[in-house]
């Protein structure tokens, strides 16, 4: 596994106006910074910069002779702050609603800057993740040549914001927090199709209904591997999501990207709806040449960004196909 490295940026300002030191950590893979293009990752809520390799939660779609191929191109993963992946308690955050979306975008831009990399031939990421690619779009409208952003949004809808204000209620007030607010989320992330397919009615031995059991396992899971402050700074992050925020409207903050934006939404997604995704894409179609769409058919929801890998390969391909040896080969867009 690549080892994690830190960067130190202090007296950060966040958007309310707290100043903070952060310990910004990261993983890279694949091909050395300044050795080929390079991919930033940004992972789910409770995902982490450990991308591929033992326990790599992308596996399937980034490695060697894989979709994205660690053998042409560099992959940068940044963990959000206080995500507690490194295990070290200094690195929590306990003031969570002090930070936004924007504000990760921001640190990743920092941390950008303190490797000394002035370009990203993508950012990919999928839910929060995604939405902190279109954060750092808006940002640095120059930066990144291909934004994909996967079942996420520009903005967190009243839909989301209202369920992660239950998951902060569950999370504040629950007597088993981190299980009860998972168990809450799990059933968003999946629809009800997906659960009758799975598992039918049928109960355990103990009549324990097997969708009960499964719940209480995700539930427990979570509860053994992350920090209760890590999960709440993780559904602040998510709903807060919104590149229009203190700007102008999406149309003149979004025309103002360069990259080719490809957004990837499922037609069964409960939590980033898809006719959201497909508005953008109307909307910004309307001035802006280089955007693409493609939807993931599925009956999984929300999950099915980590389930389709097929589906996803096959949207993505085109993108990372070519060798990358030029600036006009970067320069190229491709559906």
């Amino acid at each position: 596994m690549s080892a994690i490295k830190y960067i130190t940026i202090s007296d950060y300002k966040t958007q309310n106006g707290r100043t903070i030191d952060i310990s910004l950590s990261y993983q890279t893979f694949g091909v050395s910074i300044g050795d080929g293009p390079i991919v930033l990752v940004n992972h789910a809520l409770t995902g982490n910069s450990n991308v591929i390799g033992e326990n790599g939660w992308w596996n399937d779609l980034i490695g060697e002779d894989k979709c994205i191929n660690i053998n042409e191109y560099t992959i940068l993963a940044f963990n959000i702050p206080g995500n507690g992946y490194d295990n070290k308690s200094e690195n929590l955050i306990d003031n969570y609603r002090d930070f936004t979306a924007r504000d990760i975008a921001k640190l990743f831009s920092l941390g950008l800057e303190n490797l000394k990399i002035k370009q990203l031939f993508a950012v990919i990421g999928g839910s929060v993740g995604g939405g902190i690619a279109w954060e750092l779009a808006a940002l640095k409208p120059d930066l990144v040549k291909h934004l994909i952003p996967i079942a996420t949004d520009w903005k967190s809808t009243d839909w989301l914001i209202a369920n992660c204000h239950i998951q902060d209620a569950i999370l504040n007030h629950s007597n088993e927090p981190l299980s009860d607010a998972r168990m809450h989320a799990m059933t968003l992330y999946r629809t009800p199709e997906s659960l009758t397919q799975k598992f039918k009615r049928t109960k355990r031995d103990d009549l324990l209904f097997n969708i009960e059991s499964w719940l209480n396992y995700h539930g427990d899971n979570l509860s053994n591997r992350f920090n209760l402050s890590a999960y709440k700074l993780m559904n602040q992050i998510l709903r807060t999501i919104d590149i229009t925020a203190e700007r102008s409207n999406f149309i003149e903050v979004a025309s103002k990207i360069s990259s080719c934006i490809h957004i990837i939404t499922i037609n069964s997604d409960l939590f980033f709806k898809p006719e959201e995704n497909w508005n953008t894409y109307v909307e910004l179609k309307g001035v802006k040449e280089n955007i693409y769409i493609h939807e993931i058919k599925s009956i999984h929801g929300h999950d099915a960004f980590l389930i389709e890998f097929d589906q996803l390969a096959r949207f993505l391909k085109p993108i990372f196909k070519v060798k990358v040896n030029s600036i006009e080969q970067v320069s190229k867009c491709v559906a």
